[in-house]
């Protein structure tokens, strides 16, 4: 595919991608104040693309996105499972989580992905709302409300709570598919309360050595 000047996918491209990874319910739902125009309007897209880019699996060449030679490699020896591992690794280790949100940087809790996963691999069978594992990482780890912006009329664990879920649990666990994360309505106007349920996914990308 030929990049857009920006360097970014092509629109008609990206507009396809959105139909296909949402129904097309959700695809009006997120389209109703403006289509897709444009890569950043598929965040989920642009996100994959970039980290696609940092695992070296595709570049541009001759005015060209092409696969690397590096990630043919990877499709001719195990087909398509051997690229998700790169891409977790990528994603949880060099990609910047604070990119995909409005919240201070707050980097202990991208540092410390392998403890959230953890925890939810530890507690993951049956749902828990996101408030058990915000607290379970607070609990293990309290200083890391230094890294986060403090509201004077907010509780002072407001903010990571909603860094933590919205970034660990929603745009990571979710997004490479290690949990589920369900979004409910919670009692306020734009307050939302999220649940989280470990998927299968978590038991085969990982596997556990823990020494006591």
């Amino acid at each position: 595919m030929k990049p857009t000047a920006k360097g970014n996918l092509p629109r008609n491209f990206c507009r396809e991608a959105a139909l296909a990874y949402w129904d097309e319910e959700t695809y009006q739902r997120y389209t109703r104040f403006g289509n897709v125009n444009k890569e950043e309007d598929f965040l989920e897209l642009h996100v994959t693309r970039v980290v696609a880019e940092l695992a070296g699996l595709i570049r541009k060449y001759k005015g060209r996105f092409i696969l690397s030679r590096e990630c043919r490699r990877l499709l001719s020896a195990d087909g398509l499972q051997s690229i998700y591992p790169r891409l977790l690794k990528v994603y949880a280790e060099q990609f910047n989580w604070g990119y995909r949100d409005g919240y201070a940087e707050a980097p202990f809790i991208q540092h410390a992905f392998l403890f959230s996963l953890f925890l939810i691999n530890r507690y993951g069978d049956d749902w828990h709302p996101a408030a058990f594992y915000e607290d379970n990482f607070l609990q293990a780890f309290p200083a890391v409300l230094d890294e986060v912006e403090h509201y004077p009329d907010s509780p002072p664990d407001w903010a990571f709570r909603s860094c933590y879920t919205l970034r660990t649990l929603v745009n990571f666990a979710d997004f490479m598919g290690l949990a589920k994360v369900e979004r409910m309505d919670g009692k306020k106007l734009y307050e939302y309360n999220y649940r989280v349920k470990k998927l299968p996914l978590l038991n085969l990308a990982l596997r556990w050595n823990i020494n006591m």
